[in-house]
Order: C-alpha cells, then structure tokens, then sequence
C-alpha cells in the first residue's frame, strides 16, 4: 500500500469521528437557535469557554499520540501499556484544572462585559460541561492509543454512534416535547454528560476485552505514577496545548467581546465558529494521521519512509484546504441558513 494511500485511509477514519465529536456542537447550534436566540447567544459565549480549556488540555494529551506510535513500531508493546497508565494519571491532574476553570467563569464575563442577563444560563451549562470534560479527555487518550495502533475505525464507530445518541436526545431534553420538562440549553449539555461518559465507558470495555489491545497489558497490571515519564509527556504537549489554544482562542474567545454588541452579532458569530471548526477537522486528521505513520517509520528505524510520509501530509493537508476554501466561499450563505431561520443572523 502506497505512502498516500495509507495516510488518507487513515486520515479519513479520523476524519469521520472528528466530524462526529464536532457535530455535537453543530446539534447544540441548530437545537439553541430554534429553540431561543438568547440560548443560543449563551451557547456562544460558552462554547467559546469551554472550547479553549478542552482543546489546550487535549493538546497535552496529544502529545501521547507519536510517544505510543513510536513505541508500537519498535515493539516496545508493554512500554505502551506502561505509558498510557503515566498518561491517565496527567489527565486526572489536568481535568482538575480544567474543571476549576468551568466552574468559576465570573471574573472573565465581567471582564469582557457579557451581558448579565445571560450569566445564568452560561453558569449551569458550564456546570455540566465541567462534569463531561474528565470522560471527554479520556475517551480523547483511548483515541490517540487506538490512532497511534493504526486502528482508527473503533474510535470513530463510537463517535458516530455517540453522535446518533446526543442528536435526538438533546432534541427530547431541550424542549420535552410534553413528555419531559423543557430544559433549554441545559438540555444540550445534560446530553453531552450522558453520552460522553457512554463513550467512556465503550473504551474502558473495550481496552479490557478487544484482542487489538491485549499485547499492551493494559489492564493486566498498575504501574504506579512515574514523575520522569510524565515529565516527558507534559514538556511535549504544553507547547503542542499552547500552539492549539493560540489557534482556536484567537477565534472562540472573540464570542465573549462580540456578545456586548447584541444578541444577533453573537448568534452570527457562532454558527461561524461552529462552520471554522467542522473545516478544521479536515487538516487535522490527515495532521493526525501522518504523525502516527511518521512517528511508526521512526519507531521501525526506517528514517526513509518517515521522510516520504512527511511529504505526503503536507501535499494533502495544502491540498484539501485550497478545496474546503474554494468551497466556503462559494456556497456561504447556503450553509449560514442551514443554521437559523433568521435574516439579521
């Protein structure tokens, strides 16, 4: 099998699960803005919050993702399983911190000036959302295992089938439908709790019982925190979490300055960020995939086949993006009303 051929085979198993883990913000989008304009304002704002603490937390964890193809293309199979259990115990110690963030909001509301009438709503989405954030990390770590393996379809069967759950529930819990109270936005979030830690729990499952990872021990044994190999993990990933933040922030975190000009620029500027984002998963996954086949190559001692693999991504990821630009731009205002009915937004 070609270099290329791989890589977008790869790619486009990572591809469809990204686009299912981003469709659930794309259902919270439309589900807020049919149901209120005010709760899909709040949905900005929110998003915009939490957005930037998961992806600079992921993009820590992310570091595991070559250190775990590396090892796998050297054999190194129970160095694999040794340094997932090093990586769970970073996840704990960073959903602590994410979770204080989630849970005290306040200062960075008054800061940019959201408007009052909106703090309730974005304190107890938020809420729930610091609930989800621990089992999103984690089902992002079995991710970047099953990657770093060349076994991306289980992840992304998972995510499509947590996608096909979090849909008509957060429909049923957003506006009951005379059979549950309505919750509003609430609703959207109490469905990502739910389904997140679904998906957690599949992993867990499977980690234990899949034949795909039973050479890697990872439940045969608990090795105990080793402060030098997380020491390794965190000098990788905080610039990897610092580069990702920079990226997405620089976007999201505008939601909170935009909300002071009204209901309408801040209900705009989310179906905007939602499009960006689900644009964004296309160069990330082939990201995604050429750095679990280059790190492999270089694990296997076979520097050549690391150098064609580079290439390869970066062909594909230029490639693609000229395409989704070229289609963005000439199709606007089709995918704007997809997500609102209104003409000011």
């Amino acid at each position: 099998m070609s270099e290329r051929r791989s890589v977008l085979k790869h790619a486009l198993m990572v591809l469809v699960g990204q686009l299912a883990v981003i469709s659930f913000g794309v259902t919270d989008t439309i589900v807020a803005g049919r149901y209120d304009p005010h709760a899909l304002a709040a949905l900005s704002i929110s998003s915009a919050i939490y957005i930037s603490v998961y992806v600079a937390l992921m993009g820590v964890l992310q570091a595991l993702l070559p250190m775990l193809a590396e090892l796998h293309g050297a054999k190194s199979h129970r160095k694999v399983g040794e340094l997932f259990h090093q990586g769970i115990y970073l996840l704990g110690f960073l959903s602590l911190i994410g979770i204080a963030v989630l849970l005290s909001p306040g200062l960075i509301l008054h800061w940019t000036k959201v408007p009052e009438n909106l703090h309730g709503i974005i304190f107890d989405y938020l809420f729930l959302l610091a609930v989800a954030l621990p089992p999103a990390l984690f089902f992002r770590m079995f991710s970047s295992l099953s990657q770093s393996l060349g076994k991306p379809k289980t992840v992304a069967f998972i995510q499509v089938a947590g996608l096909a759950v979090k849909i008509p529930l957060s429909i049923l819990l957003t506006f009951g439908f005379d059979v549950l109270e309505p919750r509003g936005l609430q609703g959207c979030a109490l469905a990502t709790v739910m389904v997140n830690f679904g998906m957690m729990f599949i992993s867990l499952w499977l980690l234990k019982n899949s034949a795909i990872f039973q050479p890697y021990g990872i439940w045969k044994k608990l090795y105990p925190p080793n402060l030098k190999e997380i020491g390794h993990i965190t000098r990788l990933g905080i610039p990897n979490g610092l580069s990702v933040t920079v990226e997405v922030t620089s976007f999201t975190m505008m939601a909170l300055f935009i909300s002071r000009q009204g209901m309408v620029a801040s209900a705009s500027h989310q179906i905007v960020a939602n499009m960006a984002a689900v644009l964004y998963m296309v160069p990330l996954a082939l990201s995604i995939a050429s750095s679990a086949r280059i790190s492999y190559w270089l694990g296997a001692d076979q520097v050549p086949k690391a150098r064609r693999a580079l290439r390869t991504g970066f062909s594909l990821v230029l490639l693609m993006c000229l395409s989704l630009s070229l289609l963005l731009w000439t199709q606007r205002t089709a995918l704007a009303s997809i997500y609102t009915q209104s003409p000011e937004v």
